[in-house]
C-alpha cells in the first residue's frame, strides 16, 4: 500500500514537471516562440539540444535525468537518455509549439517579435526572440517577476522602513534573507535544470543559468507577503480579509509569472510554495526574540557578522560558481547590515518602537502632507542607497581583487572567485542596508522629513 501510494506520487511529480505544462500555459497567455524546427531535425549538437541542460531529458519530468545532465553526462551517454526519453506526447508538444497551434509557420511580420528584457547574468545571453500576442499578461506577470528581484527589494524594504514600520521591516529581512539562503542552497543540492527550450518559450533569461528546483522566486513571494500579513493583522488596524487578500494575491501572482516566464516547471512553483510555508511556520514563532537579540544582546554584533558570513561561506561550497551564491551572500549581508545598523539605532534612541501599550496602531488618515512626504522620503532616500551601491561596486571588487591577490582586470572572471565574490556581496549590501536603516533617517530629520 505504502509502495503503491510512492509510486502514484513520483508519477505525479514527473507529471507535474513535464515543461510541456509551461508551454501550453505560454501558449494559452499568447506567448508564442520562434523556433524554426526541432534541434533533432536540424542536426545540432548534444549541447545544444536544450537550455541548461539536457532538453528531452527533462522534457518528460525525469529529475535524475536533469540531475545528470547538469553534471555533464557524455556524448554516447546523453544521446541514449535522449532518445530512452522520447515519445508521441514530446514531438506532439514540441511541434505545437514550434509551428504554432495550427501547425504553420508563425506570422512574425503581423505580430512583431520581441525579446527578454534583461541578458543573463553569468553568460551575456540576450534569449531568443518571441511572441507577445496578450501585452495585458505580459505586463502583469513581468510585474509579477519583478517582485522577487533586486529592484524590488531595494525598494520595498526601505518604504516600509521609513514610512510604515521598522519593526516589521526587521523582522521581514530576517525571514527574506533566510528563505533565500534555503532556497538557493536547495537548488545547488538538488541541481534540476530549468525547463526545456523547446518547446518552453524563455521570456526571461536572467536566472536561465542557475538550477530551478525549488522556485526562490515562489518562495519570497509567498514568504514575504504572508509574513507581512501575519506581523501587521494583531499590530496595525485594518480588515483581516483586505490583508490576506493582498497577501494571496502577491503569492498566486509571483507563481503564475515564473510559469509565465519560462524559468520555472509546476512541480517547482509549488515545491516553492510548500518550502516558504514550511520555513514560516517554524521561524515566524522565532521573529520577536530574534529581532530582540539582535537589538539588545551584547554578543549580537559578532554573532550576526560570524552567522551570516558563515552560512555565506557554506552556499558557496555546494556547487560551481552561479548567481545563485551571489544572490544568498547578498540577501545574508543585507540582513546583517540591517541587524547591525539596528541596534544602533537602538543603542542610540533612534526609531523607536512604540510601547506594547499603543498596540494595535491606527492607520494615520492619508492626506495630501503625508503623502507628499513619503514620497520625498522614498525618492530621496532611494537615491541615495542606488549612489552608494554604485559607488560601493567601483570600490569592492578591485579591492576584494587586491586583497585575495586575484586579476582584476576581467571583473565577471574575477568574481568567479569565491572569497571576491563574497567580500563584494558583503561590502556593497551590507553598506546599502546599513545606510538604509541608521544613515538616511538621520538625513531624513537633516532635511525635515522625519
Amino acid at each position: 500500500m505504502a509502495s503503491d501510494a510512492l509510486h502514484r506520487f513520483v508519477s505525479l511529480c514527473r507529471y507535474l514537471q513535464d515543461p510541456c505544462h509551461v508551454a501550453r500555459f505560454q501558449q494559452l497567455c499568447g506567448v508564442r516562440g520562434t523556433f524554426s524546427k526541432k534541434p533533432a531535425e536540424a542536426g545540432e549538437s548534444d549541447e545544444e539540444l536544450g537550455v541548461n541542460g539536457a532538453c528531452v531529458g527533462q522534457c518528460q519530468g525525469d529529475p535524475a535525468a536533469s540531475g545528470d545532465s547538469a553534471h555533464g553526462l557524455s556524448d554516447q551517454r546523453l544521446r541514449k537518455s535522449l532518445k530512452a526519453a522520447e515519445n508521441v506526447e514530446q514531438d506532439e508538444c514540441s511541434a505545437a509549439f514550434l509551428n504554432g497551434p495550427s501547425g504553420r509557420d508563425t506570422e512574425r511580420d503581423s505580430k512583431g517579435t520581441v525579446k527578454p528584457l534583461r541578458r543573463n547574468s553569468l553568460t551575456g545571453d540576450v534569449g531568443q526572440e518571441f511572441i507577445i500576442e496578450n501585452k495585458f499578461l505580459f505586463y502583469l506577470f513581468t510585474i509579477g517577476t519583478e517582485l522577487g528581484n533586486e529592484m524590488f527589494f531595494i525598494v520595498f524594504f526601505p518604504f516600509l522602513m521609513w514610512n510604515v514600520d521598522p519593526y516589521v521591516s526587521r523582522q521581514l529581512i530576517v525571514v527574506w534573507a533566510w528563505v533565500l539562503f534555503l532556497g538557493q542552497s536547495t537548488k545547488d543540492l538538488v541541481r534540476w535544470t530549468r525547463p526545456a527550450s523547446p518547446p518552453v518559450v524563455k521570456v526571461e533569461v536572467f536566472y536561465n543559468t542557475e538550477y530551478s528546483m525549488p522556485s526562490t522566486h515562489a518562495m519570497s513571494g509567498t514568504a514575504l507577503p504572508f509574513c507581512l500579513f501575519l506581523l501587521t493583522c494583531s499590530r496595525w488596524q485594518y480588515p483581516f480579509m483586505f490583508g490576506l487578500s493582498i497577501a494571496l494575491f502577491w503569492s498566486v501572482l509571483v507563481c503564475i509569472s515564473r510559469i509565465y516566464m519560462g524559468m520555472h516547471s509546476v512541480l517547482e512553483v509549488i515545491a516553492g510554495f510548500l518550502y516558504s510555508v514550511l520555513i514560516l511556520v517554524v521561524l515566524q514563532p522565532m521573529l520577536h526574540d530574534i529581532d530582540a537579540f539582535y537589538l539588545s544582546h551584547s554578543y549580537a554584533p559578532l554573532v550576526v557578522l560570524l552567522l551570516h558570513v558563515g552560512f555565506s561561506l557554506v552556499a558557496f561550497s555546494l556547487d560551481s560558481w552561479s548567481t545563485s551564491r551571489g544572490d544568498t551572500a547578498q540577501a545574508l549581508a543585507t540582513a546583517a547590515g540591517a541587524a547591525l545598523a539596528s541596534r544602533l539605532n537602538h543603542q542610540l534612541g533612534l526609531q523607536p518602537d512604540p510601547p506594547e501599550e499603543a498596540l494595535p496602531l491606527t492607520l494615520p488618515l492619508i492626506d495630501g502632507a503625508l503623502l507628499t512626504r513619503s514620497i520625498m522620503r522614498l525618492l530621496v532616500g532611494v537615491a541615495v542607497l542606488l549612489a552608494v551601491r554604485a559607488a560601493m561596486k567601483v570600490v569592492a571588487i578591485p579591492l576584494a581583487c587586491k586583497i585575495f591577490g586575484v586579476p582584476s582586470d576581467d571583473v565577471r572572471k574575477a568574481r568567479q572567485h569565491a572569497h571576491v565574490e563574497l567580500a563584494y556581496r558583503f561590502m556593497v549590501y551590507g553598506t546599502v542596508a546599513y545606510c538604509c536603516v541608521f544613515l538616511v533617517p538621520l538625513l531624513f530629520g537633516f532635511l525635515g522629513l522625519s
